[in-house]
């Protein structure tokens, strides 16, 4: 039961033509109509605080993470409904630690959070650099398996068509960070969000009312399903090939709980909030969402190994992704009516829209993060309409580069890229805002030691995991240069990532530390409790 109708095919492509038609307009009409650099990249904090709530879910539940998150709970039980509830400890990590501080720090971009205190064309720089090298690969993983799910919604099969949707989907991407701006993409999030919660709700409750409302029934039943009995309700599944399984899990989960909170698609949404108490109940709204969001995940992919086998799911993806639509379809039963086709196209919409929105919203984080922390910074008062013509190109030398790799990659195991954005947000980014914004001796250079050293180091370690090679599922399948006996570089890289600041601000010097400690207390008061109005 893996096919889906030629009715739902049909509606589905209807579907995707009209909701890619509604959003482009929508990016028209909000998009900004002054040379106004607060109205591109904040969209004059407009958004009430559940509207920037939803935003904020919106930006953090990406396609990768509906796919990926859902095919892990499916395959592997216990450690994907650990992996779900990590995403949640994540957000709830940016709401107490970052969130007020990041909000009071920044302006537009990370660059500007980080140079608050430390001005300079290099800290500026450094963070844009750090900015692609933790989004790129996201983008690339959601561009490239854009294909491959409509594919394997509407039932064709030609390189050549997936490639074409790659293409297609990749300049309505670009066209919604260019045009729409902050207020623009906040708006798709939000129909995202809205899409994603309520269609799967309807499925979660579908999957329950199957079962009798009996979650232990549906656990049993799918630890049945599963192939491999009560270890599905049991931790170390995913990582039993492994030699060190416990440790692996435990980095995985650190790089998921660090790493996501620090990303900077999300961390921009910071700044468009008016104030601290905004940012406050925004967050408030963004985790319970999220919240919600697991528990359907959950429900959807642990009632899809119940209901279809787990070996059924793997036959069509290896990877687990298609276990979010399995489940949708198999909910149903072999004959569907017409409200149920409907239903089920909602589902696949909505996941199409999640694709849209997600890569869009780090697209225009890129470009944002080009215009203003590169090459704004170069002249000393920029006119706001040429920095916004830089940033709408920036989306487009953003936007043409990563298609172009998405559709080299796109029959590769796409799962190291995901692990390596989070890894960068863990090992460098984490590090950066921590000490940046709480210690007050941080340096310059401590700064840049962060940065550079913990995404080389990801980067560097990266290619030895078992994700890469050595692994009939690795992205090499062929090649065996696997040396680092984990699934993450976490547990290496993001000590290394805090080492690497601490040992830049010692080799600085007293004297340099106590000067970047004055200079900290004068916007100390800015920077923790928002005494100071932004500006």
């Amino acid at each position: 039961m893996t096919g889906f109708s030629d009715s739902a095919q049909a509606m589905s492509l209807v579907a995707f033509s009209a909701v890619a038609t509604i959003t482009l307009l929508l990016c028209v009409m909000t998009g900004p109509d002054r040379d106004d650099l607060d109205e591109f990249y904040t969209g004059y904090s407009s958004l009430s605080a559940m509207r920037n709530g939803l935003a904020i879910a919106g930006d953090y539940i990406s396609a990768a993470t509906v796919l990926g998150t859902g095919g892990v709970i499916a395959l592997c039980g216990y450690d994907g409904i650990v992996l779900a509830l990590s995403t949640v400890l994540s957000l709830m990590l940016l709401m107490f630690l970052l969130a007020e501080p990041l909000r009071n720090a920044g302006l537009f971009t990370m660059g500007d959070a980080l140079a608050r205190r430390m001005p300079g064309r290099a800290v500026r720089i450094a963070a844009c650099l750090v900015t692609l090298a933790a989004l790129l690969p996201l983008m690339l993983v959601q561009l490239a398996g854009t294909g491959q799910l409509l594919a394997f919604i509407l039932g064709f099969s030609g390189d050549s068509l997936k490639t074409g949707v790659i293409i297609g989907l990749g300049i309505l991407m670009i066209s919604y960070a260019a045009i729409g701006g902050m207020k623009g993409t906040a708006l798709i999030q939000i129909m995202k969000i809205v899409m994603l919660l309520g269609s799967g709700a309807v499925v979660a409750v579908l999957v329950m009312n199957r079962f009798d409302w009996d979650v232990a029934a549906l656990f049993d039943t799918a630890a049945r399903q599963s192939g491999v009995g009560p270890a599905y309700l049991r931790s170390g599944l995913e990582f039993a090939g492994g030699p060190y399984p416990r440790l692996d899990m435990i980095a995985s989960q650190l790089a998921v709980v660090i790493g996501g909170a620090c990303l900077p698609h999300v961390t921009m949404r910071m700044y468009t909030a008016s104030s601290a108490r905004q940012v406050r109940r925004s967050m408030s709204w963004a985790v319970s969402s999220v919240a919600v969001f697991v528990l359907i995940i959950t429900v959807v992919g642990v009632g899809a190994t119940a209901m279809m086998g787990r070996a059924v799911i793997a036959e069509a993806d290896p990877q687990g992704n298609t276990a979010y639509l399995l489940g949708s379809r198999a909910v149903f039963g072999p004959e569907v009516s017409t409200g149920e086709t409907f239903l089920f196209t909602t589902v696949t919409t909505a996941l199409f829209l999640t694709l849209l929105a997600s890569v869009a919203g780090m697209i225009l984080a890129c470009a944002n993060s080009l215009a203003h922390d590169v090459f704004a910074a170069r002249a000393r008062s920029m006119p706001a309409h040429r920095e916004i013509l830089l940033a709408r190109v920036s989306a487009l030398a953003v936007g043409v580069p990563t298609i172009f790799l998405a559709t080299l990659i796109q029959h590769r195991t796409l799962q190291p890229l995901v692990i390596l954005s989070f890894c960068v947000g863990a090992s460098a980014l984490a590090p950066a805002l921590v000490y940046s914004l709480f210690w007050r001796r941080y340096t310059r250079t401590g700064l840049l030691c962060t940065l550079i050293g913990g995404t080389l180091t990801v980067l560097l370690l990266m290619p030895g995991t078992n994700l890469v090679s050595g692994s009939p599922v690795s992205a090499f399948p062929e090649a065996d240069f696997n040396w680092l006996p984990f699934t993450t570089t976490g547990l290496v890289s993001i000590p290394a990532g805090f080492l690497f600041g601490w040992l830049g601000t010692v080799i600085s010097g007293r004297r340099k530390a106590e000067e970047q400690r004055r200079q900290y207390e004068a916007v100390e008061g800015w920077i923790l409790a928002g005494a100071v109005r932004r500006g």
